[in-house]
């Protein structure tokens, strides 16, 4: 870490599984360099999670902000937004409520981000079997070789590699908006999210194609920021084939700013700017 390093604010999104979020938030307790605040994204929980947040608040020496909106169906793009608006940091690190994080993330993150740039993460896979270990409070140490761990090579731990990792280049495949990072001031240039895209898929690749239609390389991080994430059943996918159609007009079209975005969300004065 230097004194150029970024100001990060990290984002986790959740809806209505607090049980996985204090695993989470418990990770970030543990890193070794935290960030800068966290900001929780509620795509509009119950009050269980809103208590878990007030507890969780005495115990991390960051802000914890909590954003929440009125449950009126998957708008995970607009609670994203809101959350983005709210953030003081300059960098954004995007995370969902059942990602669980290495020590080292935050650190790794920190490291990597360049100007002109925005960052894919990877994650490993947590089994069915030891996601529920790790629910129910088993001392599970998540690692390269814990039994249950999917995808396995996700969970390497060496950063040494991390500069020489090319991967995918364009938006076009393996965007996976669980672990993706990006500088403010890019996020707002290309106005955020589509909020017009509502229920599960596709939104976080519409926003990684306006970020390169801008001129933004896309970078992909693997072997620092290492993560796992915890099992579940998938969502609906009914807004699928729509939002892909939307997703695929960005693309034909080379947009740069959605017009339902994080402007919305602004202040008058961040707005003008």
């Amino acid at each position: 870490m230097t004194a150029t390093s970024p100001r990060i604010s990290l984002i986790v999104a959740t809806y209505n599984w607090p049980r996985a979020l204090a695993l989470v938030l418990a990770s970030v307790r543990a890193q070794r360099v935290l960030p800068f605040e966290l900001i929780v994204a509620d795509d509009g929980s119950r009050d269980d999670t809103r208590e878990l947040i007030e507890r969780e608040r005495a115990h991390l020496p960051v802000p914890l902000v909590h954003v929440w909106h009125e449950d009126t169906g998957f708008r995970l793009a607009a609670i994203r937004n809101k959350a983005m608006a709210a953030a003081r940091g300059d960098y954004v690190v995007q995370i969902d409520g059942d990602i669980v994080l290495h020590p080292e993330f935050v650190r790794a993150h920190a490291m990597f981000a360049r100007r002109g740039s925005w960052v894919q993460g990877s994650r490993a896979l947590c089994s069915e079997a030891l996601t529920r270990r790790l629910l129910d409070g088993a001392p599970v140490k998540l690692g390269l070789l814990t039994p249950g761990i999917d995808n396995r090579v996700n969970a390497l731990h060496a950063p040494w590699l991390s500069p020489v990792v090319r991967g995918e280049r364009t938006a076009m495949r393996r965007v996976r908006g669980c672990h993706m990072a990006f500088w403010r001031d890019d996020l707002l240039r290309v106005n955020g999210y589509d909020e017009a895209m509502e229920g599960w898929g596709r939104e976080d690749s519409e926003l990684a194609s306006r970020l390169c239609h801008a001129g933004l390389q896309r970078r992909n991080l693997k072997f620092s920021a290492v993560c796992y994430h915890l099992w579940h059943r998938q969502a609906g996918t009914d807004a699928v084939g729509r939002n892909h159609e939307r997703f695929l007009q960005t693309v034909r079209e080379r947009r740069i700013r959605c017009a339902l975005g994080i402007d919305q969300h602004l202040s008058p004065a961040e707005r003008v700017a």
